[in-house]
């Protein structure tokens, strides 16, 4: 075991050198530096919006890195997430994955207004959600890691994507390695920004069948701790409400650690989503989780590594797209729009679809 955390670890710094030494986009050039002349200022005054929300609303943490996620698995990561829907437009909000799901839009928007006043027309809101995600990580004190930026805003949105690129809750480990292969990251990168589940909540309705129906056979799912299983059928009721809210992380729910993957050591992993990377037989996954858990260094340089490289999926650069105004309409077209900001739902998560 010893001898696979070594060469874990070699992988996982040679990733963070490649990504140094290698240009972040086969387009152009992503740079931490890239607001340095024009809003040298944007990572404080993203930073001050989000530590002042996340004193009453610590969720909005993991909301937030969801949001990024979200983003970068359907046609890249350029803010086609944030789009409302209008006359030319279907948003990604009402797609499965997002629809009654995403949180954190309001306060996009609020980051985007600071962010205008102080540098109008400079800062994408793609670079926004980037900047959102790392600086969430440190205040729920997980890792920080230097954000490459540049990034432009798409003008469309892509609803069948959306639909069809995020992994969903119930995946199998097949199904996730799969998804992800298709955003060219490979499986350490697959467990950890699962990781992120570290912190956040979970609807009932996306995993109250692992208690009492697990894959229609009127049994609870038999990966699931029994005595996890029972106090979780305490909160959410066979047929009860399916938007009660429970913790991703059962041990430390608003703190990023590892934490996440002993609890997938000990069958408390809340989604199957999570649980597949521990205990489906013969899982690649498996010593990947096994060295997390046992080393949280490790883990999140791999998290900061995986979170650069996600953060390149399908950049939009140059003269490509554009810098929106505000967040949720292309420029020129606000006046269009068939209905406001959705209205958000009381659920939130990190990376995963539930």
């Amino acid at each position: 075991m010893r001898s696979f955390h070594v060469r874990l670890f070699c992988f996982v710094v040679m990733t963070m050198l490649m990504l140094g030494a290698l240009p972040f986009s086969s387009d152009a050039q992503l740079d931490p530096s890239f607001y340095k002349n024009t809003c040298a200022n944007v990572h404080s005054i993203v930073r001050e919006v989000i530590r002042n929300v996340s004193k009453s609303d610590p969720r909005m943490l993991g909301s937030l890195m969801r949001l990024h996620f979200h983003d970068c698995f359907v046609q890249g990561c350029d803010a086609s997430i944030l789009l409302n829907s209008t006359s030319t437009i279907v948003s990604e909000q009402g797609a499965g994955p997002n629809n009654n799901s995403i949180r954190g839009l309001d306060v996009v928007n609020n980051i985007k207004t600071a962010v205008e006043n102080a540098c109008p027309g400079v800062v994408s809101c793609a670079d926004i959600l980037a900047l959102a995600a790392e600086i969430s990580s440190v205040l729920a004190h997980g890792p920080d890691w230097k954000v490459p930026l540049g990034r432009r805003d798409s003008l469309t949105a892509n609803f069948t994507l959306a639909n069809q690129k995020l992994p969903a809750p119930n995946f199998n480990l097949s199904q996730l390695i799969s998804t992800f292969a298709n955003q060219s990251l490979n499986i350490t990168d697959l467990v950890a920004l699962s990781g992120a589940h570290t912190i956040g909540r979970a609807q009932c309705r996306f995993f109250s069948s692992r208690l009492y129906n697990f894959s229609n056979t009127g049994n609870p799912d038999p990966t699931l701790n029994t005595t996890y299983l029972q106090t979780l059928r305490s909160i959410c009721p066979n047929g009860g409400a399916g938007n009660t809210l429970t913790n991703l992380d059962l041990t430390t729910p608003d703190t990023f650690d590892n934490k996440y993957f002993s609890n997938l050591q000990s069958l408390n992993g809340l989604l199957q989503s999570d649980q597949e990377l521990f205990s489906t037989v013969g899982a690649s996954t498996l010593s990947i989780v096994n060295s997390f858990s046992s080393n949280q260094t490790l883990f999140f340089e791999a998290f900061k590594a995986s979170m650069i490289k996600m953060g390149n999926i399908g950049v939009l650069t140059g003269s490509q797209g554009e810098i929106r105004k505000q967040c949720n309409f292309v420029n020129g077209n606000s006046g269009l729009a068939t209905f406001a900001t959705r209205v958000e739902s009381s659920e939130e998560q990190g990376v995963s679809s539930a």
